[in-house]
């Protein structure tokens, strides 16, 4: 089972960053990527999440967030890992919708925004630090970076 929803949460947010990075930025497609990318992996987190610590399905048995032997206990499971997993996926997938939407507004080309989300995509605080060193690096100088 977790196999299948760790395929199917990396899917959805792959999909997710292609159509972000390459499509054009219209508002119906940010608003899919929010609602149906963010809004359905944080739902999907909070749903396995309660499962696991409920004791509805397996996994994490033991665990807490009180100790780091209690959060090596959660993620000593696929359900744990997977859980866990589709948390990065969301928040990362949330930053990178914020990067490209603020980027949008400051008329940061997209290829100065392409390594930035990639950057977001495989580790998440790197590209935010990079995005808003970027960021502040222009406003300071007050011009534009195309």
């Amino acid at each position: 089972m977790w196999d299948t929803v760790f395929s199917i949460a990396n899917a959805l947010a792959l999909l997710m960053w292609v159509a972000l990075v390459f499509l054009p930025r219209w508002p119906a497609l940010l608003a899919a990527i929010l609602y149906l990318g963010v809004g359905l992996l944080s739902a999907a987190y909070a749903v396995f999440l309660i499962a696991v610590v409920a004791g509805i399905v397996p996994g994490g048995e033991g665990g807490n967030f009180s100790s780091i032997e209690g959060v090596r206990q959660i993620f000593a499971s696929d359900a744990g890992v997977t859980i866990g997993w589709i948390h990065y996926l969301a928040f990362d997938l949330f930053v990178g919708l914020w990067i490209a939407r603020d980027a949008d507004a400051k008329d940061f080309s997209r290829l100065v925004q392409a390594p930035i989300l990639f950057a977001t995509l495989m580790a998440g605080p790197l590209g935010l630090v990079l995005w808003l060193l970027i960021r502040e690096r222009r406003a300071r100088a007050g011009g534009r970076w195309q």
